[in-house]
């Protein structure tokens, strides 16, 4: 066995590959630094563009992953590592993966669509694809609503995105809308000033806009009103509860009966 042949040969791919190799080697090393910083920075724009955390998250790992990916086949190359098959590799899996999880990618572009427009918010309560309730999370796929009696559902971001979305928290007050009917033994006159004086008399029902009432039928039977009032979100629920119960009381009192609801 030619010793020195070997000792020659290897000499000569040191001095042909040592070259590529450190600089392959320093590129790495440069290139991973240089991904964490664009990681940092991207961090701290999308902080400061108040997006939602867990956006932030999702796509800082997604960029700094596709940086990363980029990284390693420039390096692989420098040292001579065919990377074409390994990049048709790589797109022939990419497109096998998004076919079989087409309907998660649509949530995923949803719940990016609503992290990104804030159509609503975490404490939010909203009504959508059938459910009304609050929304205790909002997560890249899925965003998951408490309803009144304590369940918890769950919808995907991409029916969520493209339906209708009732918002019942964007603006500070919201308007009560009630029908009473009140057997016609008493004065129309009187009867609103009942009304307007119990209204009056509850703090939670606001002075401005102020409350209205409308005759809309009048029978034999009974007078027909529509009364519109305002009032804090908070108390909407409260008071379209509580209101019918507090109404028959007080007209009760009066001799006149509440005939609806």
């Amino acid at each position: 066995m030619d010793t020195n042949y070997y000792v020659n040969k290897a000499y000569d791919m040191v001095i042909l590959y040592a070259p590529k190799l450190f600089l392959a080697a320093a590129v790495l090393i440069i290139g991973l630094w240089v991904i964490k910083l664009i990681h940092k920075t991207l961090l701290r724009a999308m902080s400061l563009g108040k997006l939602e955390p867990s956006l932030q998250s999702f796509l800082g790992s997604i960029s700094s992953i596709i940086l990363k990916v980029l990284l390693f086949i420039s390096v692989a190359s420098m040292i001579g590592i065919a990377t074409t098959s390994f990049v048709a590799i790589l797109g022939a899996a990419g497109l096998a993966v998004g076919l079989a999880l087409q309907n998660n990618l649509a949530n995923f572009a949803g719940g990016v669509l609503i992290l990104l427009f804030k159509p609503f918010k975490v404490g939010d309560v909203i009504s959508a694809q059938g459910f009304t309730g609050k929304v205790s999370e909002i997560g890249i796929f899925h965003a998951i609503i408490k309803m009144p009696d304590n369940r918890t559902i769950i919808i995907p971001n991409g029916p969520l995105s493209g339906g209708s979305i009732t918002n019942f928290s964007t603006e500070p007050m919201r308007r009560v809308d009630l029908t009473f009917g009140v057997a016609e033994n008493g004065d129309i006159k009187n009867i609103k000033t009942l009304f307007l004086s119990m209204f009056s008399e509850d703090s939670r029902i606001l002075k401005s806009p102020p409350p209205t009432l409308k005759v809309t039928e009048i029978s034999e039977a009974a007078v027909k009103l529509s009364v519109n009032l305002w009032c804090n979100a908070a108390h909407y629920a409260a008071l379209s509860d509580e209101l019918p119960e507090i109404t028959r009381d007080i007209f009760a009192a009066k001799g006149m009966k509440i005939t609806y609801p």
